[in-house]
């Protein structure tokens, strides 16, 4: 795949031109980002991560591709953030225990009803009150970052794999299992409770706030938090049985 250094083809002078033009793009992002972390997560964090994505996407922009750099930029701003989070510790441990508790429940339960278990039967199979298991919902908020970000498609239906430079992400073993596993989430999607599939859809596709959704479907913000939880834990229960977690694509 050809490719460039932007230095061998624009001036230092158009590069930082590029890069404050961009820069509403990253805090656009990182906002984006940090409505769905902890409040401890610093906002200015968030920022200069993508900055480095920012930096990255102008000095390896291919215009060869016929992809936007806007288009190009917002996936590597995205990356850097998720890749900045990757590296931190900033889930209490119990949150995580209670994420796996939820996920292993789902699975449980759907075993032996042989149905996509409602709340109350998830409550149920926890063995807690259906009340507390939303108070778990809320708290676990944060926890499924990026779960499903690497198998969405980017802008026009294009996958990010078309327009990053060369590296093993693109080599065919690699496009194939990212078919498979666009696939196999499309599946699961089909079979959540409708609601749930409502929220993703408008979270992930429309790129709506809570707040915005929670308006659309006329539910109470907290709600929605709760709805996407829970559809984010179910989806990660189904595949994970048909996906392993070792292979990096279904683990928060």
């Amino acid at each position: 795949m050809y490719s460039y250094a932007i230095s061998e083809t624009v001036s230092i002078e158009e590069r930082e031109r590029l890069i404050l033009e961009h820069l509403p793009q990253v805090r656009l992002i990182a906002r984006r980002i940090q409505e769905r972390l902890p409040e401890n997560i610093a906002i200015e964090d968030l920022i200069s991560a993508g900055v480095i994505g920012l930096i990255a996407a102008i000095d390896n922009f291919d215009p060869t591709h016929n992809v936007k750099l806007k288009t190009y930029a917002e996936y590597k701003i995205r990356g850097a953030i998720l890749d900045s989070l990757r590296g931190l510790d900033w889930a209490p441990r119990q949150k995580r225990r209670r994420a796996k508790q939820i996920e292993a429940a789902i699975a449980v339960a759907e075993q032996h009803l042989q149905h996509s278990p409602s709340e109350e039967e998830i409550a149920a199979q926890l063995g807690i009150p259906l009340e507390e298991y939303h108070d778990w919902l809320v708290e676990i908020r944060g926890l499924n970052l990026a779960s499903l970000e690497h198998a969405t498609a980017g802008e026009q239906g294009k996958d990010p794999l078309q327009y990053i430079p060369d590296s093993d992400t693109n080599l065919p073993s690699a496009v194939l299992e990212r078919s498979e596993l666009e696939r196999l989430l499309a599946e699961e999607l089909d079979a959540i409770p409708e609601i749930e599939r409502t929220v993703l859809s408008l979270y992930y596709e429309q790129e709506l706030t809570l707040r915005e959704i929670a308006q659309v479907v006329s539910l109470h913000e907290s709600r929605i938090s709760q709805l996407k939880a829970q559809a984010i834990l179910r989806l990660r229960s189904r595949l994970a049985q048909q996906w392993p977690a070792a292979r990096g694509m279904v683990s928060a």
